[in-house]
């Protein structure tokens, strides 16, 4: 199986364990417990990841309705190079219509988060506002210097290299150079607008905290979507460089 048909298989499984949740009445009984799984046997990773995708696919759809059978028999059909049982046409018409569906679950998913976390970001940002050293500029972006540096300020065109810890209000960390081992480097103006922001007050040496509201980070976007970051940050070397295009 190569890398188009594994990532067919996974975008099916997806596809399929959004369809199932737009459409259940209720949520499904707790599962059991499953028994212990036997020791990875040491062999070919691909047929481990192959059968792992399968597995994931089965058991996404085994607590579906009977129509989670035309899945399999698409796809014992598709591999058997037998005729499709429906037209072209019909095909397509229904997974535009899946699309959409998922499309649209995907967005009230979307919005409840965000109306669960707006609150919540308001309030923590009103309360850290008036914490020792913490300052707001004109966009929203809080940030404490920890301490100051002494060497280069970057502009917008700079490269920076720095070390960050990131983490959620809750103290949940997401992202680290300090565990990778390694210092980030990249433009000032290729990273989300809060990180952009923030560069520009600091100087070569410096360590700041950043509390960056959504709108300054990655809005309704990604697995990080209207969450506000907490940034460690500290600012270790600036280099001249060229624009880059801003983060999407």
């Amino acid at each position: 199986m190569n890398m188009r048909h594994l990532m067919a298989v996974a975008l099916a499984a997806c596809v399929c364990a959004v369809a199932q949740a737009a459409d259940a009445p209720a949520a499904a009984p707790a599962a059991k417990p499953a028994a212990a799984a036997p020791a990875t046997p040491a062999g070919d990773q691909a047929a481990i990841a192959q059968y792992a995708l399968g597995y994931q696919l089965g058991r996404e759809i085994s607590a579906s309705d009977d129509r989670s059978q035309s899945l399999m028999e698409g796809v014992r059909d598709g591999r058997a190079g037998t005729p499709p049982k429906y037209s072209e046409q019909d095909m397509q018409a229904a997974l535009q219509k899946l699309g959409q569906q998922v499309n649209e679950q995907r967005a009230k998913v979307a919005a409840a988060d965000a109306q669960k976390q707006a609150p919540i970001n308001k309030t923590f940002l009103a309360d850290n506002s008036v914490k020792p050293g913490v300052k707001t500029t004109a966009s929203g972006l809080q940030y404490k210097v920890v301490s100051e540096g002494t060497g280069k300020q970057p502009k917008a065109t700079d490269t920076v290299t720095v070390n960050y810890r990131g983490t959620l209000i809750d103290g949940t960390e997401f992202d680290s150079s300090y565990k990778r081992g390694q210092p980030a480097t990249f433009p000032v103006n290729g990273v989300i607008a809060g990180w952009t922001e923030a560069l520009q007050l600091m100087k070569e040496g410096a360590k700041y905290q950043l509390f960056i509201p959504p709108n300054l980070a990655y809005a309704d976007r990604g697995p990080l979507a209207n969450r506000l970051l907490i940034f460690d940050v500290e600012l270790i070397k600036v280099d001249a460089g060229q624009a880059a295009a801003p983060a999407k």
